[in-house]
């Protein structure tokens, strides 16, 4: 993105909840800290006109300037007769304009996959959100019929901001630097209160879904791929889980807990949406213990500014001791550290995918690291279907992940 002139134009498709609250501040924080590397909003599709022009009208507030103006709206179904004119037309529409060259997906997880292919098939480069699929069967589909459009260079990534949200990409390194030593175990938990009158739940497609797992798929991806960037051999595990439904309104499954079993070293994973207050206890949502340290990541809380505490106790290993008339006893030591990180990781899958769909970088490239490889999405989709099938049973992640 070299210049003002070649800077390309984007779409989002999708004009829910998240694109409004996360899409357009990452936009803007990239236009600030790094302009070359944002593109234009050119237009917004929705299946309704009213959340099109709304996500419309937000865009031009919170990314107006340098040429930008108000994004184009295209959808399915107009308000009355008479906005239709107003309208660029529908998605077919949208897809068949020149100076779009990607599109930025949030639709309903069962509908994705169809857009993603009819993008594809219109020569645009793609970033979907995750999950990258409903189930592992659809998803290895997906990733099959993708290949010739990306074998063709065509970009096509999923949308997972904790795979590079800054404090997993940190305890990523300090676990590789061998900071605790050699990983023996995990925990990681989860604990979401959702009502009947939360916007999330008040989406259709969530409301009553139409794919497993209900929030336990759509939001627990996001701790899988957290654990999948943080720790080695995450994805070699097999598990064994029971899951179960303790609010009728978030059926199918609201809650799940699992163990599971690496070459090296076991974990625990407990995830509900059915915590029963929105207070929760004072525990780290995730921690790695090592063989002479651990690490925690606690979550802070919105009033707080939001974002991740990372506290790492360290076992010293000392030669100082103490001595008595009978004994000689090592004195014992440990040190501790701690950062604060906050979250970035939508800007930074904006940025990674921007590098690689405008500027030609590889995406396995070191700096990049493969971020939003459609494949290693897949298996968080795997470890939840994992998750919800097992029952007791062993469920094989690497056969499960690569045959469904």
């Amino acid at each position: 993105m070299a210049t003002t002139t070649t800077i390309p134009g984007i779409a989002i498709l999708g004009a829910g909840l998240f694109p409004a609250l996360a899409y357009l501040p990452a936009l803007s924080a990239l236009r600030t800290t790094s302009p070359s590397q944002c593109p234009i909003v050119r237009a917004i599709y929705s299946r309704s006109e009213k959340s099109a022009r709304g996500l419309a009208e937000e865009t031009a507030k919170q990314l107006g300037g340098e040429g930008a103006g108000t994004p184009d709206v295209y959808f399915d179904q107009p308000v009355s007769d008479r906005t239709t004119s107003a309208s660029g037309g529908n998605l077919d529409a949208l897809l068949s304009r020149k100076d779009i060259a990607a599109v930025i997906i949030a639709l309903p997880i069962t509908v994705q996959p169809s857009i993603i292919l009819k993008a594809l098939k219109a020569g645009k480069h793609v970033l979907s959100e995750k999950p990258v699929a409903a189930s592992v069967k659809i998803g290895l589909e997906l990733i099959r019929e993708a290949k010739s459009y990306t074998e063709a260079g065509l970009v096509w990534r999923v949308a997972e901001n904790f795979e590079v949200e800054p404090v997993y990409v940190k305890v990523k390194e300090l676990l590789k630097a061998g900071k605790i030593g050699e990983v023996k175990g995990f925990k990681a938990s989860v604990k979401v209160y959702l009502d009947e009158e939360s916007d999330w739940y008040k989406t259709p497609w969530r409301t009553v879904p139409e794919y497993q797992g209900g929030f336990l798929l759509d939001g627990g991806v996001h701790t899988s791929a957290a654990l999948r960037t943080m720790l080695p051999e995450f994805t070699s595990g097999h598990l064994i889980s029971f899951a179960s439904l303790n609010k009728p309104y978030l059926a199918p499954k609201d809650t799940v807990h699992a163990i599971l079993k690496t070459p090296s070293y076991n974990g625990t994973l407990d995830f509900t949406w059915a915590w029963p207050v929105r207070s929760q206890p004072n525990s780290d949502e995730t921690v790695i213990m090592g063989s002479h340290g651990y690490i925690g990541i606690a979550r802070r809380k919105a009033e707080e500014g939001g974002g991740w505490n990372v506290t790492i106790k360290s076992l010293v290993s000392s030669n100082s001791s103490t001595t008595t008339t009978t004994t000689t006893k090592k004195e014992y030591q440990e040190t501790e550290e701690t950062y604060a990180f906050r979250s970035q990781g939508v800007r930074e899958e904006f940025r990674a995918f921007f590098e690689v769909a405008f500027d030609g970088k590889k995406p396995d490239a070191e700096e990049l690291g493969d971020v939003g490889n459609p494949m290693n999405a897949l298996f968080d989709v795997a470890l939840i279907q994992g998750m919800l099938d097992s029952n007791g049973g062993v469920v094989d992640l690497s056969e499960l992940w690569a045959r469904g």
